[in-house]
C-alpha cells in the first residue's frame, strides 16, 4: 500500500508537470475529436476551470502513452480537475499577493517552452504540422496562457521553497514502508569516459567563416537575412523561421553570442561570432528592455576524417596503456580527457537524475549496446559520438559500476529514497497550504464530479 502511495503522489507530480509544462489544451482536443466540450465545471475564487480543459489534457496525456496500466478513465480526469483546482487557488493567490509579469518574461518563457516541445517532437516543421499552425500564430494564441502559469509558478515555488529532508526523516519514511511493498530497482550502471576532441584545421575555419562574410555582404546590399537563414544556417532549431530565436534575456545564450546581440541597433548584421556551437553572424529584429530578439546563421566547421581517425589511433593507444597498468583510468582521464567531465574523473551524469546511475531505459541506445557487452572494470574500444553541442569526437567508455536488480534498500539507493521523502514532505506542505487558503476562498465543483476522491480536502466544495 505505501508503494502504491509513492507511485500515486509521483503520478500527481506527472500530472501536474504536464499540465503546467504547457497549455496546449484547446489545441490538441481540437484535433482529435473535432469538438470542444464547452461548460464550467468549478469555480475558484474569480477563475473557472472548464471541462474541455480537463478533456483536453486528458487526452494530451493519452496521445503521450504514458497513462499507468489499466487506468480508470474517471480517476485520471478527477486528477486532473484536483491538479487544475490547485492551479487556479494558486492563480488567485497570484491576484491577491499582485503577482506581476512582464512581457519579456513571458515572451522569453514562451520561447524556451517552445523549444522544448520542437525537440521533443522533433523539428519546427513537424511541430506546425501537427499543430497545423505557424509557430508565431501558436505563440500569440498562448501568448496570456503563458503570462497565467507563470504568476502561478511564482506563487508555488513559494510553498515548498523551505522544505528540506533530514537523514533521520528519510529514514523514518523508509522504514514506513512494508517488506512487501518495497519497490524494485532494476540494474543500473556508472560509466565514465575519456574523450578526444579532434581538432579543426585552420584552413576549414576560414572556409566557413568566408561563406559567413558572403552571407553578411549580401545582406547589407539588400538581400533577406531570414531568406538566407532558411537556405544555410545549420541551427535546426532556429532556420525554419529564418534564423529567428525569440526574446531572450542576459544568461541564457553563450557569452559571445549575447555581448554582440545586445550592442547591435535594429536591423544590423553583426561580425562572425564564435561560440561553442559554432560559427554565426546575428541581425537584430528588435530589443525591448533587457530583452533582445535576433536571427542568426549558425554555420558549423567540420573535423576532417583524417583528424578523426588520429583520434580514433589516439584512444587506442590510451586504452592499450591502461590496460598495460602505466595509467588508470581516472589519472587517463585527467591527462587526456578532452571533455569537462574530467573534472568529476569522466563519470557520465544522467540528465533526468542528476546522478551518475543510468537506467538501461534512460541511456542512449549506442552506448546501451556498447556498456552492454563490458564487464564490471572493463574499457570499449574507441566509439564514434556527437558532443551536446554538436562536434564530432570519439571516447573510450569505462564501465565503473553495475548494480543487480533488487528491491530499495538505504544502501544502495538512499539518493531515490531522499527523493521519494522530500517529494512526500512536499505534497505535505502542499496539502496544508491547500487547506488553509481554501478554507477563505470560494470554491464550487460541479456536481457531475461529487464522485471524485481527492487528495487534498476543499473546504468550499
Amino acid at each position: 500500500m505505501f508503494y502504491k502511495c509513492i507511485m500515486q503522489i509521483k503520478f500527481k507530480i506527472k500530472i501536474l508537470q504536464i499540465a503546467t509544462l504547457f497549455l496546449m489544451s484547446n489545441v490538441v482536443i481540437g484535433q482529435e475529436t473535432g469538438k470542444i466540450i464547452d461548460q464550467v465545471i468549478a469555480i475558484v475564487g474569480g477563475n473557472i476551470v472548464l471541462e474541455s480543459e480537463v478533456e483536453a489534457q486528458y487526452m494530451q496525456y493519452k496521445m503521450q502513452g504514458e497513462l499507468p496500466p489499466n487506468s480508470n478513465s474517471s480517476e485520471i480526469k478527477c486528477s486532473l480537475l484536483e491538479t487544475m483546482l490547485y492551479q487556479k487557488l494558486l492563480l488567485n493567490q497570484a491576484e491577491l499577493d499582485s503577482v506581476e509579469v512582464s512581457d519579456g518574461q513571458v515572451e522569453a518563457e514562451m520561447d524556451r517552452r517552445l523549444r522544448h516541445y520542437i525537440s521533443m517532437i522533433g523539428s519546427p516543421e513537424k511541430f506546425e504540422e501537427f499543430y497545423q499552425k505557424t509557430i508565431l500564430e501558436f505563440k500569440e494564441e498562448l501568448r496570456e496562457q503563458v503570462r497565467e502559469l507563470i504568476r502561478v509558478e511564482t506563487v508555488q515555488q513559494t510553498i515548498t521553497a523551505n522544505v528540506n529532508i533530514t537523514p533521520s526523516e528519510i529514514k523514518s519514511f523508509f522504514r514506513k514502508i512494508p517488506n512487501d511493498s518495497l519497490p524494485f530497482i532494476n540494474s543500473e550502471v556508472e560509466m565514465a569516459q575519456v574523450v578526444k576532441l579532434p581538432p579543426i584545421n585552420y584552413e576549414e575555419i576560414e572556409k566557413v567563416k568566408n561563406k559567413l562574410r558572403e552571407f553578411r555582404l549580401r545582406v547589407i546590399n539588400g538581400e533577406s537575412f531570414a531568406t538566407l537563414a532558411i537556405l544555410y544556417s545549420e541551427d535546426p532549431g532556429s532556420a525554419k523561421n529564418g534564423g529567428e530565436l525569440g526574446l531572450f534575456g542576459r544568461g541564457e545564450m553563450f557569452p559571445a553570442f549575447e555581448a554582440s546581440a545586445f550592442t547591435l541597433k535594429k536591423g544590423e548584421v553583426s561580425e562572425i561570432v564564435e561560440t561553442e556551437a559554432g560559427l554565426h553572424i546575428l541581425q537584430l529584429i528588435d530589443r525591448r528592455g533587457e530583452y533582445v530578439n535576433v536571427r542568426h546563421i549558425l554555420l558549423r566547421p567540420k573535423v576532417s576524417p583524417l583528424d578523426l581517425a588520429k583520434a580514433k589511433i589516439e584512444l587506442d593507444s590510451i586504452a592499450d596503456r591502461i590496460e598495460r597498468g602505466d595509467y588508470t583510468f581516472e589519472e587517463s582521464v585527467v591527462e587526456f580527457s578532452d571533455d569537462p567531465s574530467k573534472n568529476n574523473g569522466g563519470l557520465l551524469i544522467n540528465p533526468m537524475t542528476g546522478t551518475s546511475l543510468f537506467d538501461s531505459d534512460q541511456m542512449d541506445p549506442k552506448v546501451f549496446f556498447v556498456v552492454d557487452k563490458l564487464e564490471v572494470g572493463e574499457i570499449s574500444a574507441p566509439v564514434q559520438f556527437q558532443t551536446q553541442d554538436g562536434k564530432d569526437a570519439y571516447r573510450i567508455l569505462y564501465l565503473k559500476s553495475r548494480t543487480d536488480p533488487h528491491k530499495a534498500n538505504l544502501k544502495q539507493d538512499w539518493d531515490k529514497i531522499q527523493e521519494w521523502a522530500l517529494e512526500d514532505k512536499k505534497q505535505e506542505a502542499i496539502g496544508d497550504w491547500i487547506a488553509d487558503k481554501s478554507e477563505n476562498t470560494y470554491i464550487k465543483i460541479n456536481e457531475k464530479f461529487d464522485g471524485c476522491v481527492f487528495l487534498n480536502s476543499w473546504a468550499s466544495r
